[in-house]
């Protein structure tokens, strides 16, 4: 058998284990599985799914599912409750609303803060080519560090860790560095700012050229 018909045969076993071949079809891919364990081996990693895919109502796929009413009130009225205990949740209530507007539309949509203010953060640089400023914006999701800064070698990869107060480091992306040209980029965190405590910048070899207090 040639590869070209074995990858055909392969790419069928999908909708042989949802029975949408003929006759004719079925009984060559059973022929083969009995001379191929690879392709047995694949088809019994598609069983666990059978079942709930044989389940789906092709015309129900785009209709999306409504939220429960008065789910929108009530996550305004909690915001807005946990609001009056501290001063610090009236961003989490700015975002709840807008969830709740969200859900009240039956929209899908990644919560963001476009309003949140930005804050200078004090950078230190190990190495005098180093040239930098950055500040950071505080999301729902955790924090975004904008950075503007020359003097990173050309090409040269650049790894960015947040560390928040228990002194765990998360991955906030990476950058390629542009040498005496400025560069901004935008590097995202899943540490939410009343945790963050700092950030660095790390180049190839894993030093430190770059920190910043937050």
């Amino acid at each position: 058998m040639s590869t070209d018909d074995h990858r055909v045969l392969r790419e069928s076993l999908g909708a042989y284990a949802l029975d949408h071949l003929t006759g004719d079809e079925r009984a060559r891919i059973r022929a083969h599985l009995d001379q191929c364990p690879g392709c047995r081996a694949e088809l019994a990693e598609f069983e666990p799914a059978v079942g709930p895919l044989r389940a789906v109502d092709p015309d129900r796929l785009d209709r999306l599912p409504a939220p429960p009413p008065g789910l929108a009130d009530e996550i305004v009225r909690r915001a807005l409750h946990e609001d009056r205990r501290s001063h610090r949740n009236r961003f989490a209530a700015a975002a709840a609303a807008s969830v709740a507007v969200g859900l009240a539309g039956g929209i899908g949509y990644t919560v963001g803060t476009p309003n949140a203010p930005r804050e200078p953060v004090p950078v230190f640089a190990s190495t005098r080519e180093v040239h930098a400023s950055a500040t950071v914006i505080p999301h729902t999701w955790g924090v975004e560090i904008t950075l503007d800064a020359d003097g990173f070698r050309t090409d040269a990869v650049y790894r960015v860790l947040v560390r928040d107060d228990a002194g765990r480091t998360v991955s906030a992306g990476e950058f390629i560095g542009t040498g005496a040209a400025r560069m901004v980029c935008n590097l995202n965190s899943s540490v939410l700012r009343a945790q963050a405590a700092g950030f660095d910048v790390l180049d190839p070899a894993g030093a430190v050229v770059l920190h910043g207090d937050l």
